[in-house]
């Protein structure tokens, strides 16, 4: 979409009035409070394969009646309220032409997407009609290369707990692709929640034409050029809630408010992630005739985090901003509103923005946790958050001693936030506690860091012997379902000093399955970061966003399948000032994916043409294993000798699986017998949905 706007005009204001005192006509508040988004992701609950289980509202699942809060849930143009298609038949599609065909129905339909979906062609945006549930089961339901449209005078829509992504095109600044994850012209009464929309060719949310009463809550956005665009008129007529959204790595329209009568924004969390090649250019906008309140969201290293023109009017209340530059600005000459008198709405608090988006926003693998007020507000419960500070001032003084307060067979999120400081300790997550998040609470990754030194060769205190690779790491995760976020993981073993002994020295080791590494550095030299899964016959996946991992020697190595995706990979030279090693070292299982790096950098400070992007290991002289490296779509720098796989332990790496895809940089190469590259067929296999299979990974 063009950014230029049209000279503003006043238009009609629209007629409210307030919500009622039940969510949904005919559905006892009792009932919703209860259960409102009670939601299995056993699609037993439907038949695996059923086209149509509960016919009516009395018979379908809780949470096919859940209703919007917000400007979605107030009574006006005819309609009362957003509850989508309450009323009509639960469907669970797995194929775009059921998708296709219960979408565009004129009957209400709750619409189970319960597979990964691929549009076709892509661009494809479906034309949602009125009257529809359209929702994840669990993190299954993804929308791959296309998105919804809502034409003029569609309403009564929600779209919930869906991941809709990469309809991208190589353009970052795209005007002739309009390929966005959800569009509406004109359309009003519409619930867009807990969903994940990344990666599309134009934006991610367009709302326009008028569009009013919509809610946008608990949604990722993220990876894009144009986030979340509200106008394309002149008439100020819309009235929209934007609340507990995570828009990160994103650079304009965060979102832009173009001639919106009452747009209302609060406890959203804006990041701009440090480092990486996305920057913002400005945050959240008030345009043209736009009467804005900004409420407890925070704003985490932003370029112009809040501006308006002068024909807007803004209200900003407790808002934080950190690492921020540029405009922050509010006032205008505009009638002052209030929220409360279109709906009730509970603030949460700013400090606990970031943490509770964190762990909250996006596609749930089950939406039990959520709840309803009594007032009628819903909003998502927190996960269950202990703070860890070395001074004293939190619940731990030590990252161990919260992960040993975590109890066992935990079923749900717990978050273990770091102040900023410095933690030498050794942690562990056993395999016992799944849904661990350690998390620095800090503006930067470089904030908190957890360090050690042990390694291989060193003798453990007990005398029981040594350590060993894996049992050398500063921080262990054993556990399924964990995650590491915005901090630092080093392990400072002195190689210098210690040439006696063995000196591979792990920072950070992950052996469990569903891991996610989110905006972390992880330092080390030789076998930086270890990536296993619990057994040589268990599943181990491991996906690495936004991150830099630093090493000489094999240090990206491991058994299990992992994705290293938009991260920075830094070449480090060895103890004696040497330039010679190994990217990664791959112990990749037969039929098993290996490691991926997708969409990233490998450079550093290191002589030209020194470093093999990977070698084959076969630990123990083991035959059976398969090991495999891909590095597509990744700038390389001249570090990467123009043969970049080696062998190892007197196995041929050309008997195991290593290739590239359109990289470039001066590190890059064509096409040979000792650097192969994937053909499009080929490439189409490797992506990252291939490697992580059914898992969406997120930050619940």
């Amino acid at each position: 979409m063009s950014e230029a706007r049209r000279a503003p005009r006043t238009g009609s204001q629209p007629r409210h009035r307030k919500r009622r005192t039940a969510l949904a006509a005919g559905i006892p508040l009792a009932l919703t409070a209860a259960g409102t988004l009670a939601y299995g992701t056993d699609l037993g609950l439907f038949g695996a394969d059923a086209q149509t289980k509960a016919s009516a509202a009395t018979t379908a699942p809780a949470w096919a009646t859940a209703t919007a809060d917000g400007f979605a849930s107030v009574d006006a143009l005819g309609q009362k309220g957003t509850y989508g298609g309450r009323d009509g038949k639960t469907v669970t599609v797995k194929t775009l032409a059921d998708l296709e065909k219960y979408a565009t129905a004129t009957e209400p339909y709750v619409i189970v997407v319960a597979a990964t979906i691929n549009m076709d062609p892509v661009g494809k945006e479906i034309k949602v009609q009125s009257n529809k549930t359209i929702i994840g089961s669990g993190t299954a339901g993804q929308i791959v290369g296309g998105g919804f449209f809502l034409g003029q005078g569609v309403h009564n829509v929600i779209i919930r707990n869906l991941t809709i992504r990469d309809a991208y095109q190589g353009v970052w600044n795209d005007k002739e692709h309009d390929y966005d994850g959800i569009q509406m012209d004109g359309a009003h009464h519409v619930w867009i929640d807990h969903n994940d929309i990344r990666h599309m060719a134009d934006g991610l949310i367009d709302s326009r034409k008028d569009t009013t009463y919509l809610t946008v809550s608990w949604n990722r956005l993220s990876q894009e050029n144009k986030a979340f665009g509200i106008g394309w008129t002149d008439n100020v007529t819309a009235d929209i809630t934007i609340h507990h959204n995570w828009i990160r790595e994103t650079e304009q329209r965060n979102p832009s408010t173009d001639n919106v009568a009452h747009a209302h924004l609060y406890n959203n969390f804006l990041e701009d992630v440090a480092g990486t090649e996305i920057k913002s250019s400005y945050g959240n906008y008030a345009r043209g005739r736009t009467n804005m309140i900004l409420e407890n969201s925070s704003f985490q290293g932003l370029t112009n985090p809040v501006v308006r023109d002068a024909t807007a009017t803004l209200v900003q209340r407790g808002n934080v901003f950190s690492g921020t530059t540029g405009k922050n600005e509010s006032g205008g000459s505009g009638a002052a509103w209030d929220p409360r008198k279109y709906y009730a709405y509970t603030l949460d608090k700013t400090a606990d923005v970031p943490s509770l988006l964190r762990s909250g926003a996006g596609p749930r693998s089950t939406l039990g946790t959520t709840t309803a007020t009594s007032t009628g507000t819903v909003k998502s419960a927190a996960a269950t958050t202990l703070t860890v500070a070395a001074d004293g001032t939190g619940q731990y003084r030590t990252v161990q001693a919260a992960v040993d307060a975590v109890p066992a067979n935990n079923t749900s999120r717990v978050v273990i936030s770091v102040k900023p400081g410095t933690y030498r300790e050794v942690v562990k997550v056993p395999a016992n506690k799944p849904h661990v998040t350690i998390q620095g609470s800090g503006g930067s990754r470089k904030d908190t860091t957890i360090v050690y030194g042990n390694a291989a060769g060193m003798t453990r205190p007990d005398g029981s012997g040594t350590y060993g690779t894996p049992g050398s790491a500063t921080v262990s995760v054993l556990s399924d379902d964990s995650q590491v976020r915005n901090l630092t993981v080093t392990n400072d073993f002195d190689e210098s000093k210690h040439q006696d002994i063995a000196n591979q020295a792990v920072a950070l080791l992950t052996q469990a399955d569903r891991i996610v590494l989110d905006g972390v550095i992880v330092n080390g030299d030789q076998d930086t970061l270890e990536m296993e899964s619990a057994a040589k016959d268990k599943v181990g996946r491991v996906y690495i966003s936004n991150s830099y991992i630093t090493g000489n020697v094999d240090f990206i190595f491991g058994r299990a399948t992992a994705v290293i995706d938009k991260s920075v990979i830094t070449l480090k030279k060895r103890w004696n000032g040497t330039s010679a090693g190994y990217v990664t070292a791959p112990s990749t299982a037969a039929g098993r994916k290996g490691i991926l790096i997708n969409r990233s950098t490998v450079n550093g400070d290191v002589t030209s043409v020194s470093f093999f992007l990977g070698r084959n290991w076969h630990p123990g002289g083991d035959t059976t294993v398969d090991p495999q490296t891909t590095v597509r779509n990744t700038t390389l720098g001249a570090a990467i000798k123009s043969t970049p796989w080696s062998d190892m332990g007197g196995f041929s790496w050309k008997d195991d699986r290593f290739a590239e895809y359109k990289n470039t940089g001066a590190g890059a190469g064509a096409a040979s017998s000792n650097r192969p590259q994937l053909t499009d067929a080929q490439a189409a296999d490797q992506e990252v949905s291939d490697w992580l299979g059914d898992w969406t990974p997120s930050a619940s």
